[in-house]
């Protein structure tokens, strides 16, 4: 039987501004517990709502018990919650949503209205506090789309037991998971008898994050976790192909009609099963072969465990799901519609719109004597790189149109391989654009960023972030994935 959660609606305003450089004292308001806020949201392009669904105490706090309101201003969206009794704000958390993501979509544009599952996770409040939900306008600017009262000690708070049948598996255990950043992988599309399979995928691919700078030489700031739960079956769901799998995340490809876009709608079983280890980040594996992924900002990085550019494609979500980075890429195809709007600066620490030079915002990392903006031979890359969603689309065409024609798997690699040969006859010239600049390993401003090639501008001709051939984050990113690791481990 479902119960409701009992709770006022907050109908007097109360201060919402914490003093200038007021320190928060954990225990003044907070029990060493989690607070699982899960709510609805809703709505398209033009509107959206808010609304609570259930409220649970969960295990320890895995947070950092210094460090309780957010400094880092990213992500489209913010939770603050407010001490009732003193108007005083005692937490924060930004973050980006898949609700986010879908209402830049042509079908919101068109006014289809979607709900999506979220969840806020806090410190469990000693006393009634109000819980502050915000979205920001086109300028950037945060404001309150809705609140409401949360009474700690109502009746309508679910303590109830975790989820049967899970097994956890230490990673890396580092220490106090207050003074540490906790990681947790979650299995999914593994089966019972794939276990061994998925504990060999987990610690490989935590060998693959702690030999990528900046993780490398931070490690000791983090603890790692597996949980696995089996699923019925192998992989996960690709529609396109009329493939459906009974997985446990019920995870799929195609998400916001992108072929490679991978992700899961299922929030609810997504953190009854992180919630059996201490989490600040959420990671889910795939156990299949085929290429895609998706990280969305502090809420999870998804990717495959066994196609050949998997490791690339994990640590470029991770970028995206743990510090808020951008794609610095723009000649591909993304479903998003005037993302970043013209004339205003990108949050994201490592683009930028370059409205202000001198003040640029990864300033003291600029290569000593590297212009702003910072020349690069972009109309040439542009021409070897534009037609490569067109060529893509038209090959993946040609494919299926001969399957329904019955042609031999032999002619059918043919195609594969003359489209493999053009793209790689263009990656030869792509890096000779590299390797001749007189800016190759400078930081500077270098325009095309942010599925945009006018007007944003990234931090060094290769990343990452811009290029997954690239096997590396520039140093920009690194120091913006440095600091949010010391964030949660001082």
């Amino acid at each position: 039987m479902k119960r409701r959660f009992v709770a006022a609606i907050c109908l007097i305003a109360l201060p919402c501004v914490a003093l200038i450089g007021q320190t928060i004292s954990f225990n003044d308001y907070f029990i060493d517990k989690t607070l699982r806020v899960d709510y609805f949201h809703i709505g398209d392009a033009k509107s959206e709502e808010v609304t609570i669904d259930r409220l649970l105490v969960e295990g320890p706090w895995a947070g950092s018990t210094t460090h309780l309101l957010d400094p880092f201003n990213l992500g489209r969206y913010a939770i603050k919650i407010y001490d009732v009794a003193s108007g005083t704000l005692i937490f924060s958390h930004g973050f980006e949503s898949y609700f986010g993501e879908y209402r830049t979509t042509a079908p919101a544009m068109n006014g289809v209205k979607r709900t999506y599952q979220e969840t806020a996770l806090l410190p469990l409040p000693k006393k009634p506090v109000r819980f502050v939900f915000q979205v920001r306008d086109r300028a950037n600017q945060l404001h309150t789309s809705f609140e409401q009262i949360i009474d700690p000690d109502s009746t309508g708070v679910l303590r109830e037991g975790l989820t049967p049948g899970v097994k956890t598996i230490d990673v890396v255990k580092n220490g106090d998971p207050h003074k540490k950043l906790d990681l947790v992988i979650l299995a999914e599309g593994y089966t019972e008898a794939q276990e061994p399979k998925f504990e060999s995928d987990l610690h490989r691919y935590a060998d693959i994050l702690f030999h990528q700078p900046p993780f490398d030489t931070l490690q000791s700031f983090f603890n790692v976790y597996g949980v696995f739960k089996a699923s019925a079956d192998s992989n996960c769901d690709e529609p396109e192909k009329g493939i459906f799998r009974n997985t446990v995340l019920n995870s799929s490809f195609y998400a916001l009609n992108l072929d490679r876009y991978l992700l899961t709608e299922d929030n609810r079983t997504m953190h009854d099963l992180a919630a059996h280890v201490p989490y600040d980040k959420i990671l889910i594996m795939v156990n299949h072969t085929r290429y895609g992924g998706g990280g969305i900002y502090n809420l999870y990085c998804i990717f495959t465990s066994d196609n050949q550019r998997s490791p690339m494609v994990f640590v470029h979500e991770f970028g995206h799901a743990f510090a808020g980075l951008a794609d610095e890429y723009y000649n591909a195809d993304v479903a998003y519609n005037d993302f970043y709007p013209a004339g205003i600066e990108p949050l994201e620490p490592n683009i930028t719109a370059l409205l202000d030079p001198a003040h640029l915002k990864w300033k003291r990392l600029v290569s000593p004597g590297a212009p702003l903006p910072t020349p690069w031979q972009k109309d040439l890359y542009d021409s070897l790189t534009l037609e490569f969603p067109g060529l893509f689309r038209a090959m993946n065409q040609r494919i299926a149109d001969m399957k329904k024609e019955d042609a031999s798997d032999a002619d059918i690699q043919k195609v594969r391989e003359e489209f493999r040969s053009t793209m790689q006859n263009n990656r030869k010239q792509i890096d000779a654009i590299f390797e001749d600049s007189p800016y190759k390993g400078k930081v500077g401003a270098f325009e095309g960023a942010g599925y945009t090639s006018k007007g944003l501008y990234r931090p060094m001709l290769e990343c990452l972030m811009f290029s997954r051939s690239n096997g590396k984050y520039c140093d920009v990113c690194a120091d913006a994935i440095a600091r949010v690791i010391r964030f949660y481990g001082e």
